[in-house]
């Protein structure tokens, strides 16, 4: 009778252990799980120079994201065959989709997208400070709610490739945008800057990083990436916990790899 006794009690222990660790947990509500993309789609050509858009709806699939930011979106331009291509990705993926327009370009209009599985509360396009003689950007907003009912706002952009100057200009411009809200934000896009650089510094100053700042990983370009220039910001840090992140290269869906962060937002 003692030895039997004597045998349980790993297995009990073991039991109890587990029970604690179980109930120590965190749990987490799942209707407050949110999976950013960015994704810069080439103006809808893949990198064999050919107008594929199932190759890029297929990525956006693969990832679940719930929100996409999408870079150097045409609309109803020449060389995108006169496609609204954020409209025509959002058919493809059942996503709701939304253009903003940063330049006339080509016969129709260039700027973002963003796609998103809940329905849109409110949208606004914000025209970004910039150089004179480099492209215009802008900075497109949505606000949406989440199956907790919770409201948040996801902003995607692009910011300037020309130079350091204009970056500073639009992240400036960006901060303000949170400052006006009140809201949980999430900022996604094609920053063209790398950790560490003056533009970058400057957004981080009141946006939370969701990159490994010891080990930034790589962004661009798809086939090499070396330099990490796509991002996903939240304000307020408190706000906001990174439960993943993730850089997937396809390098024929476009020149940058897609950056992928699940996030959660933490009860206010």
């Amino acid at each position: 009778m003692t030895t039997f006794v004597l045998m349980k009690m790993p297995l009990l222990f073991l039991f109890i252990f587990s029970t604690i660790l179980a109930s120590n947990a965190q749990v987490l509500d799942s209707t407050r799980i949110v999976k950013v993309l960015s994704f810069n789609i080439l103006h809808g050509s893949t990198t064999n120079g050919d107008f594929d858009l199932d190759v890029l709806a297929d990525l956006i699939q693969s990832t679940d994201a719930d929100l996409v930011a999408l870079q150097e979106v045409d609309f109803k331009t020449n060389r995108a065959k006169k496609y609204d291509l954020v409209t025509e990705l959002g058919w493809r993926t059942q996503m709701a989709p939304i253009f903003g327009r940063a330049m006339p370009y080509d016969g129709g209009e260039y700027g973002e997208g963003i796609l998103s599985r809940f329905s849109f509360h409110a949208t606004k396009n914000i025209g970004l400070p910039f150089i004179e003689g480099q492209e215009p950007r802008a900075a497109l907003q949505a606000e949406v709610l989440l199956p907790s009912s919770d409201t948040v706002v996801f902003i995607g952009t692009h910011l300037s490739h020309e130079g350091p100057e204009g970056r500073i200009l639009q992240v400036k411009k960006i901060n303000q945008l949170i400052a006006e809200g009140g809201k949980p934000t999430i900022l996604a896009g094609d920053l063209n800057d790398v950790p560490g650089s003056e533009a970058i510094e400057i957004l981080e100053k009141h946006w939370t990083a969701t990159y490994d700042k010891e080990n930034p990983e790589g962004t661009y370009s798809s086939t090499k990436p070396e330099r990490k220039i796509d991002y996903v910001m939240v304000y307020p840090k408190e706000n906001w916990q990174v439960l993943k992140r993730e850089v997937i290269c396809d390098p024929i869906a476009s020149d940058h790899c897609v950056y992928l962060v699940s996030l959660y937002l933490v009860g206010r």
